[in-house]
């Protein structure tokens, strides 16, 4: 019968349910019922059979028989019309000595009478009994003489009794309209029970307890089995919904399920994109706590109605890692092939002057080629003396002068040799900044970037100026949380270079800042470094 009822559907366990539930309250409400009906019972008509007991006891016709001898022959007929004229079910009466003398039973007669607390001391009482079998509320009151030879003696004890109803009895006696009320209250319980079990129905979309269990699981599977971070927020832009990735990637804390995103401290750019102020048709990319992470979201609604969103995180971190050591490798190769486009130009201009015969020119041309070159390479050793630094420095000279863009390097920039992880760092945070300084500055004639590097004991301060047409002022405190560069404003994705800035200056303890100049814009990077030992920076406090 127990597997008969598990296979039932949820609506026909909720209705069965529910009417059990209808027919627990009935029950109780019978219950309660009966308990009021004999509470009234006791009350009435042990107030009745007490007043008929002292009346009885009061009759000179008992006080004068109980004192002589057989006074049940005198007694029987005022005992029967007693019980005729109260209609209750049993009279008795019992000399002093508590021997019954007369009754409207008389197999009784010549018994001793059963006396409730105090009748034997002159008191009356009432309370239940029971009789031959039968269980009655009986009223027990002694009969005292009246007369000068036994004035206050007790002579009798007068007992009258009236049976307790039955169940139907009290049932029927409790209210005319009970079983009524018991029916309507059925009705109203079934049809209530039904549609509940139809609502329940719809709202889990006819599926059955099993299923749902298995689309709970299913989803705890997939949830905390992705490499993936998700999180759901409702309209209101409360979580309901948070994996462990999730919760790590964005250091949440265990109980931020409910808490709304201002409760959790989530502002600014990663707020944004959470609530969809920000988001858009790509992947936007934040950084949050040292991590680069990219998001995307999607909104969620069924029937025309907005259920919230669910969007996924993917931390960018490594990748971001791996692309600052192979950008080391690009540089180089970069720098190789801008020089063997700028020999060959150079070439192809020595074999025309030889084609014409102006061989003094060809030696002109060679020795201005050779003091330019013996310049830029004498003004980097002497003033960026670490050698990762300065090779990228000339190969973005190089990539710089093939889109007409002059990189400058500024008269105060001291750098000493760093440690080689501080070298990487310091070199991706240049090469990054000036890639973007070249982009905004391309578009404009007499494009320029100065590159300026001073090092103090424990820092590295770097600026890169540019004559492009600056930062929005709206943009200013956004760019690096946006990832945001001039590529990133025409292609979307590639706005990774500005919040691996951010990140890597973060990391050394540092900081980074963008300001608009009357000649265009200039960020400025500070970063903490260690130095190699017996070195000491150009133009450092001594």
């Amino acid at each position: 019968m127990v597997a008969t009822f598990r296979r039932h559907s949820l609506a026909g366990e909720m209705l069965v349910l529910q009417l059990a539930i209808v027919v627990v309250v009935l029950l109780a409400v019978a219950a309660v019922s009966l308990a009021q009906s004999q509470a009234t019972f006791n009350r009435v008509e042990g107030r009745r059979v007490s007043a008929l007991a002292e009346q009885l006891a009061a009759n000179p016709l008992v006080r004068s028989q109980l004192v002589r001898p057989a006074p049940g022959e005198a007694l029987a007929p005022l005992v029967l019309a007693t019980q005729a004229q109260a209609g209750v079910t049993s009279v008795t009466v019992a000399d002093g000595a508590g021997r019954i003398v007369s009754s409207t039973n008389p197999t009784v007669v010549g018994e001793r009478m059963r006396l409730g607390p105090g009748t034997g001391r002159g008191r009356g009482w009432s309370g239940q009994l029971t009789l031959d079998g039968n269980r009655e509320l009986a009223a027990q009151v002694p009969v005292l003489g009246a007369t000068e030879e036994n004035l206050g003696r007790i002579l009798g004890t007068v007992m009258i009794g009236e049976a307790d109803p039955t169940v139907w009895q009290r049932l029927s006696g409790a209210s005319s309209y009970l079983l009524a009320y018991l029916g309507i209250a059925s009705g109203l319980g079934v049809a209530g029970s039904w549609l509940l079990a139809r609502r329940v129905k719809r709202q889990t979309l006819g599926l059955e307890p099993g299923e749902i269990a298995g689309l709970a699981e299913h989803r705890e599977a997939m949830l905390y089995g992705i490499a993936e971070g998700v999180i759901a927020l409702d309209p209101q832009h409360r979580l309901t919904l948070v994996n462990d990735m999730g919760r790590r990637l964005l250091d949440l804390p265990e109980d931020c399920v409910g808490q709304s995103l201002t409760g959790l401290g989530i502002e600014g750019r990663l707020r944004d994109v959470l609530s969809g102020t920000a988001a858009g048709e790509r992947d936007e990319v934040v950084v949050r706590h040292g991590r680069v992470l990219v998001m995307n979201r999607m909104t969620v609604t069924k029937d025309g109605r907005s259920l919230g969103s669910v969007t996924t995180l993917r931390d960018r971190t490594e990748l971001a890692r791996l692309e600052r050591e192979i950008g080391s490798f690009r540089s180089s190769s970069e720098l190789l092939r801008a020089q063997a486009h700028e020999f060959a130009n150079q070439l192809h201009t020595i074999s025309g002057l030889i084609q014409i015969g102006e061989q003094d020119e060809v030696v002109s041309y060679i020795r201005a080629l050779s003091r330019h070159r013996q310049s830029l390479d004498v003004t980097l050793s002497r003033r960026v003396r670490d050698t990762a630094v300065a090779a990228l420095l000339m190969a973005k000279a190089s990539l710089a002068a093939e889109r007409k863009v002059s990189l400058r390097i500024s008269d105060d920039t001291a750098l000493e040799r760093l440690a080689p992880e501080d070298a990487a760092d310091v070199a991706t945070v240049v090469g990054n900044l000036v890639d973007n300084a070249v982009d905004a500055a391309a578009a404009r004639d007499d494009a320029w970037v100065e590159v300026a590097l001073r090092q103090d004991a424990s820092s590295v301060e770097i600026a890169v100026r540019d004559s492009g047409p600056g930062v929005a002022p709206e943009l200013a405190h956004e760019v690096f949380s946006h990832g945001f560069t001039t590529k990133a404003a025409r292609e979307g994705e590639r706005g990774i270079g500005l919040a691996l800035t951010k990140l890597v200056c973060e990391r050394h303890g540092g900081e980074i800042s963008v300001a608009n100049t009357p000649e265009g814009a200039v960020f400025t990077a500070r970063m903490t470094v260690s130095h190699l030992p017996g070195t000491v920076a150009e133009g450092a406090a001594r």
